[in-house]
């Protein structure tokens, strides 16, 4: 009966533990680090689209519908926009949760270029 019960409880931990780890997507310690901001790089910003990918939790971030989303896809009215297709931006000044609080700044940094090229691949406000 003891062995039934150490074993059940077993089974709990571990269920317990494949679920937690389900949920993390990454690891924050595996962001590279800008060293001049000091601050993860982890958002890329596509002037294009005017949306962002989150490397920390691997979703996207864009505006739908005057609302702003996260999807691990782009939807189908973005035309099947591939992470690697043209350009994207490294945000190197920013670690929240929020990307778009500085889309603004961004657009201004980083307009729309039919070319996809720019001068600097990466952005900050200082």
């Amino acid at each position: 009966m003891k062995s039934l019960r150490k074993l059940f409880l077993v089974l709990i931990l571990f269920t317990c533990y494949l679920s937690s780890a389900q949920e993390s997507k990454g690891d924050v310690s595996s962001l590279p680090i800008d060293p001049k901001t000091n601050c993860y790089v982890r958002y890329y910003y596509f002037p294009n689209l005017e949306a962002y990918f989150d490397n920390l939790e691997l979703v996207y971030h864009y505006k739908l519908n005057g609302q702003w989303q996260k999807s691990e896809n782009l939807p189908s009215n973005y035309g099947g926009y591939s992470l690697y297709n043209k350009v994207r931006v490294a945000i190197t000044n920013f670690d929240g949760d929020e990307p778009y609080q500085l889309l603004k700044v961004h657009k201004k940094m980083y307009p729309y270029n039919s070319k996809g090229r720019f001068t600097n691949q990466t952005a900050s406000t200082e």
